[in-house]
């Protein structure tokens, strides 16, 4: 490991090849025997510092249409929180069942799971039927492992009946010095930002260009007014770049001055500060106030000069779903992921049917809708919302803070780069758009 670490802190990533690939790695792992450790807990109160573990583990075999990367940088996203506390249910299951699949997949039927759903990193050795990829090459990954031996999927390859997220559904993830994909899960590195930088868009950028810009989810166009959930965190951050960028209208909801204030560095000028605002959607566990959807809807409408909400971006879930069904406006969409508050959302039916609304579900993205999203990043047009980074060894810490909502943006880690700031290969680039790219930082 020491050797391809320091072929490629010297700028020789072709010599990558000719190196041996190691029979075991680090990796930050959960464990089948500790699937049960919360039962009877709150989600909230599920600490992923008791079931996230940094473990030696063993190489995965090899297989066709694949690649092993060795992965400088990693970041954290919420399915890894999700993990880490077992919930909605234990990926062990997903591992099984995907073992089921075929000899070469009952690989990741194993009693740990490596986990981890985005890296920054050169491809270590290809197996049979790859071309466009070769030991070397400086790559960042999406998320989206597929089959694609179904029909359903070669419109969309989301709609595959074998489609699964990568360190999520698989082993053999991100968080971790080696990791197993698909080459076509493979993306060209953007040259101008560091290890941990450019491993940090992945998963989030793809999942909100699906949602906000593709066919495939909101098909945002210019004017529209957009309604943002935690417009700066790691996945509304990018919205609101797509929102800017595209010409439509943001309103950013966010929890603080701070993150008020990440908004506006970003070029949005319509913002509601929820905690200043005081909003309570919910009386209690089970009564949703309806007033306050009325008041909220209000505000958005003097924010705008009249106009409601032509997309809300929904991800929060339960907790903000009835009213994001309120306040949109007739025939407008609600394009909803992820589901960070609570998985079962409650709405009044009459507001959506009588008003001819639309809820669109979205998850991840297809490799094109991915490819795209990361152009835009490599061209300087979307940047990276880092505000910190961790060492692999504090990983554990970092899943917490994300559990807790106590970050901003991404959440970066570092796998096998040994400091921040390397691997930059368009320092002219980088330093056009540096502010940009430091925005999210130490906040």
């Amino acid at each position: 490991m020491k050797q391809i670490l320091d072929a490629i802190l010297a700028g020789d990533s072709a010599a990558v090849g000719a190196l041996d690939v190691p029979d075991h790695y680090r990796g930050i792992t959960v464990h089948a025997e500790d699937a049960g450790m919360f039962e009877g807990l709150d989600a909230k109160e599920k600490d992923p510092r008791k079931s996230l573990h940094l473990d030696d583990v063993p190489t995965p075999e090899l297989g066709p249409g694949e690649a092993l990367v060795a992965v400088m940088a990693s970041a954290i996203n919420y399915n890894t929180v999700w993990t880490s506390i077992f919930e909605p249910v234990s990926t062990f299951s997903f591992l099984k069942r995907y073992g089921k699949l075929s000899p070469l997949t009952a690989r990741h039927d194993l009693p740990y799971h490596v986990v981890g759903s985005d890296l920054a990193g050169v491809v270590l050795r290809t197996g049979p039927g790859v071309n466009a990829w070769k030991p070397g090459d400086e790559v960042v990954a999406h998320c989206l492992s597929v089959e694609l031996e179904s029909p359903d999927g070669h419109n969309d390859t989301m709609m595959d009946s074998e489609q699964r997220i990568w360190g999520f559904e698989t082993n053999f993830g991100g968080l971790a010095e080696i990791a197993l994909v698909k080459s076509n899960q493979l993306m060209p590195k953007p040259a101008h930002l560091t290890w941990e930088e450019a491993a940090s868009p992945g998963l989030v950028n793809s999942t909100a260009y699906r949602q906000l810009v593709s066919p495939n989810g909101a098909n945002m166009k210019q004017g529209d007014v957009v309604l943002i959930w935690g417009a700066s965190g790691g996945l509304g951050s990018y919205a609101t770049q797509f929102a800017l960028n595209g010409g439509a209208i943001p309103v950013c909801v966010v929890s603080s001055p701070e993150k008020a204030e990440i908004c506006r560095a970003m070029g949005a000028e319509l913002i509601i500060d929820r905690s200043a605002d005081g909003y309570k959607f919910w009386k209690d566990e089970t009564t949703q106030d309806q007033k306050e959807w009325k008041r909220f809807g209000a505000r958005i409408r003097e924010l705008t000069g009249g106009d409601d909400p032509d997309i809300v971006f929904e991800h929060p879930g339960r907790e903000t779903f009835g009213a994001s069904v309120y306040v949109a406006r007739r025939g407008g969409t609600i394009v909803t992921c992820a589901s960070t508050s609570g998985f079962m959302h409650e709405y009044d039916n009459r507001y959506l049917w009588m008003n001819l609304k639309r809820i669109i579900g979205s998850h991840f993205a297809n490799y094109r809708e991915a490819w795209e999203a990361n152009r835009l990043i490599a061209k300087g047009m979307v940047h990276p919302t880092v505000s910190r980074v961790y060492p692999l060894e504090e990983t554990a810490q970092a899943a917490y803070d994300v559990h807790r909502n106590l970050h901003q943006g991404k959440v970066g880690v570092l796998t096998l780069a040994p400091t921040e700031g390397l691997g930059v290969r368009d320092p002219e680039l980088r330093a056009k758009h540096q502010q940009a790219i430091d925005r999210f930082r130490n906040r």
